[in-house]
């Protein structure tokens, strides 16, 4: 399987409602709140690409472009975007869409950095030869 299969094969997409007890006092998602959903989408999107233990060693910079109400439905879409020697970056996005409205807007994006463990939790190729 060439690498670009391989990163299509591992693309994670997720859907989920916002409920009010995830929003702050605006009404709309708490940010904590998007960085770990994100985060948690990265983790298996990483752990599809390479089916090894990855643990998450950096967020680079989350931009949130649009709040993302109460009452709406986000999807969350991660997709590794480099792969080095023992780590990897992993882009999220999140998409909010009105329920009785068409149309969607990205939210928030980020990237997360992983890296592969090997038994003894020491780094290990992702790729091996």
């Amino acid at each position: 399987m060439t690498l670009e299969e391989r990163i299509n094969k591992s693309e994670t997409s997720v859907f989920k409602t916002v409920f009010p007890n995830n929003t702050n006092h605006y009404d709309t998602l708490f940010g904590g709140t998007a960085l770990s959903m994100m985060d948690e989408i990265a983790f298996i999107t990483a752990t599809r690409f390479s089916r090894l233990r990855c643990v998450t060693v950096s967020s680079d910079r989350i931009d949130f472009t649009h709040p993302i109400p109460a009452g709406t439905i986000i999807e969350l879409v991660g997709r590794v975007e480099h792969v080095g020697n023992t780590s990897m970056k992993v882009r999220v996005d999140i998409f909010v869409e009105h329920m009785y409205h068409e149309g969607r807007e990205k939210a928030v994006s980020g990237i997360f950095t992983f890296v592969a463990l090997d038994e003894s939790h020491k780094p290990t190729k992702i790729i091996r030869d």
